[in-house]
């Protein structure tokens, strides 16, 4: 069996802890960039736009066409995937160190139960794009899984995975059968719901643009927590079947040696590379069937929740494969500065979120609904840039980022130094 290889296999020499966290903190960091990719559409624009060019409030032309094929190729689901992938195995990393101090579970439980928080307020207060709340309430839920064997975590997130991709494929793929009125006689009541969803879409996307414009910011939070306050709690719901099995995997691949050098590198390298090209093959292919429909809703809908999870998920283990490989030699000048990113990815993620609100929203710079999409990614250059640059500097002075210090020591319950010592002058 493959798992028995892999599990058995030992590379030339055994990674060092530090070559370990190298490979997870520059994948991490590719990772926390990609997702503020995938988000600055929802950021700039209203949240149907995410995944459909006519919600666009600006002109959507044939060059934003074409970007919306590369995004949806390379990005999305590809970026959240991987974070979610990566948040497993720290989850294991987490509890190895736990564990050896004497400590458990029950510290990976407050973890979460912090993570929550900060993801629900950061929903409310902050952004809808958040995963923070998902991540917490779908790690518990992982959290019973962390003492299998790791090639039963790793089939058993691949078997959840395909399954409920398939279900996804047939469920969104009749919703846009019916949409299409193909399936109009025997279904009404699918079409129904498909246009109830589109249109409760629409209605709120509305409302929320109408308050970020007036620069109503208090309105814009009442408004979430009286519209969307159940939200976060039923994101385990919601998304589940996709996190969970991708953190299961994350532990299994941590376990079995992909960030350590434990499964031979060409072979890594290799097996990388062929799930890389064929997710890509995959989703490039819908993207360019959406393309030629006309980049319709329904057909995007289906494409993002359905048709692009298999190809997906072969990107995500390939990235994580090759970029497990990579990371440890990444220690130039934008290695570095990457692999300081992900160390500090909590941090960038919320960052990102906080600044992301003063230049849309109108008490601020005021730039929401007025970008067009090219437009939208010169920002995401310019938060990359502010995020190498200060990430790396801040952790020339701190041992942590400033978000992962406060988790941290409310996961534990004390006060830990953030600063690093000077090295004494003679």
């Amino acid at each position: 069996m493959i798992e028995d290889q892999i599990e058995s296999r030992v590379g030339p020499a055994p990674a060092t802890g530090q070559q370990r966290l190298a490979s997870l903190d520059f994948t991490r960091g590719i990772a926390v960039m990609g997702i503020l990719a995938a988000n600055i559409v929802a950021f700039g624009q209203p949240s149907a736009a995410y995944i459909w060019p006519g919600g666009f409030l600006t002109e959507h032309g044939p060059v934003s066409d074409w970007l919306w094929v590369a995004q949806f190729t390379l990005i999305d689901g590809k970026m959240r995937g991987l974070f979610t992938l990566l948040f497993g195995a720290g989850m294991i990393l987490f509890l190895d160190r736990a564990w050896a101090r004497g400590s458990g579970r029950w510290l990976q439980v407050r973890r979460l139960f912090w993570l929550f928080a900060f993801g629900y307020a950061h929903y409310l207060f902050i952004s809808k794009t958040d995963i923070l709340a998902t991540y917490a309430t779908c790690g518990l839920i992982a959290l019973l899984f962390v003492k299998r064997r790791p090639k039963t975590q790793l089939w058993v997130g691949i078997v959840v995975y395909l399954l409920a991709a398939v279900k996804d494929i047939v469920v969104w793929g009749r919703m846009y059968a019916t949409a299409a009125g193909e399936m109009a006689a025997s279904s009404g009541g699918m079409a129904d719901m498909a246009a109830a969803m589109r249109d409760a879409g629409a209605a709120d996307d509305r409302i929320e643009t109408a308050l970020i414009r007036a620069g109503d910011y208090g309105g814009w939070v009442t408004h979430n927590i009286a519209e969307h306050w159940s939200q976060p709690l039923l994101s385990w719901f919601q998304n589940g079947l996709e996190a969970v099995p991708l953190m299961l995997i994350g532990m299994a691949l941590y376990r079995l040696g992909l960030f350590d050098r434990r499964i031979d590198p060409r072979r890594q390298a290799l097996w990388g590379w062929i799930a890389v090209l064929a997710g890509l093959a995959g989703t490039l292919a819908i993207g360019l069937w959406n393309h030629a429909g006309g980049l319709g809703y329904m057909g995007a809908l289906w494409s993002f929740d359905g048709l692009s999870r298999v190809p997906n998920l072969l990107m995500i283990l390939g990235l994580a494969a090759l970029l497990a490989l990579w990371g440890p030699r990444a220690t130039g000048w934008l290695g570095s500065r990457v692999s300081a990113a992900g160390r500090m990815a909590f941090s960038n993620y919320l960052g990102t979120s906080i600044l992301m609100l003063f230049v849309f929203h109108g008490f601020a710079l005021g730039l929401y609904g007025e970008l067009t999409r090219p437009q939208l990614y010169i920002v995401v250059v310019a938060i990359w840039i502010i995020m190498l640059a200060w990430s790396k500097a801040w952790l020339s002075v701190f041992r942590f980022g400033p978000l992962e210090w406060l988790w941290r020591c409310l996961t534990y319950g004390k006060l830990f130094a953030i600063r690093r010592e000077q090295a004494p002058t003679a």
